[in-house]
């Protein structure tokens, strides 16, 4: 009896430690031209757990209307390489995600106060947003960057209403107009407490009505056995 006391004890601070416990997600995305690179860097505990995943190509398949991502996974202390891997993704992968998704908002009641409020729980710090562009024309680069302009400060501000803004963003919009350039990069660090997002989880089965779920997409490590054509 003692040594179940124990256990249970243990479990249970286990079980808080993990509530508590602070993810913070790096993000990064960087897209010149046509080259593309997405990384984002998963942290907790100090370091001690570490995941990251890097997709250093993203591009449009000559022999097919797909999108080819190479990505690459690292996993440890040590941020070892666990695996790398090329897909290939058509207009039907992103026709079956928005299928998912209408699934998810019949299925779930009032998903979106779900989501609502897990996001008053996520924070945001250190967001750049920066974008090179021109096409080669005064007048349409100028049409160009307002336009830009625009759509970061719409973005900007959904961001603010539903998430936490630590610190103030850095945001620009550089024009050229003696030439055709399409530059822009991303960043961030984005965290939020683990019990945070397990509640949300608990909520959306909670919440669940009706049986069984339609879902058409796959996991990403299963694309390359479902028909999906891998390079």
């Amino acid at each position: 009896m003692k040594w179940l006391l124990i256990a249970v004890i243990a479990l249970i601070l286990l079980l808080i430690l993990v509530m508590i416990t602070k993810l913070k997600i790096y993000f990064h995305f960087y897209h010149g031209n046509d080259n593309d690179y997405l990384k984002i860097h998963l942290k907790a505990w100090l370091g001690l757990i570490r995941y990251k995943i890097e997709v250093p190509l993203i591009k449009v398949d000559d022999n097919s209307p797909t999108i080819v991502v190479k990505d690459k996974t690292a996993a440890g202390p040590q941020e070892n390489p666990s695996g790398k891997d090329t897909k290939q993704f058509s207009a039907a992968d992103l026709v079956n995600g928005l299928h998912d998704m209408k699934t998810m908002l019949n299925h779930v009641v009032n998903l979106h106060k779900i989501i609502r409020k897990f996001l008053k729980r996520v924070t945001i710090r250190n967001l750049e947003w920066h974008t090179f562009a021109g096409l080669g024309d005064a007048a349409h680069t100028g049409m160009i960057t307002g336009a830009l302009w625009a759509i970061k400060g719409s973005i900007l501000g959904i961001i603010s209403h539903y998430m936490i803004l630590k610190t103030p963003p850095s945001i620009t919009v550089t024009p050229h107009f003696q030439f055709s350039v399409s530059q822009t990069a991303i960043s961030c660090m984005i965290h939020f407490r683990v019990g945070h997002a397990m509640l949300a989880g608990i909520k959306l089965i909670k919440y669940w009505k009706g049986g069984r779920p339609d879902f058409r997409t796959k996991p990403l490590s299963a694309l390359s056995d479902d028909g999906t054509k891998t390079v």
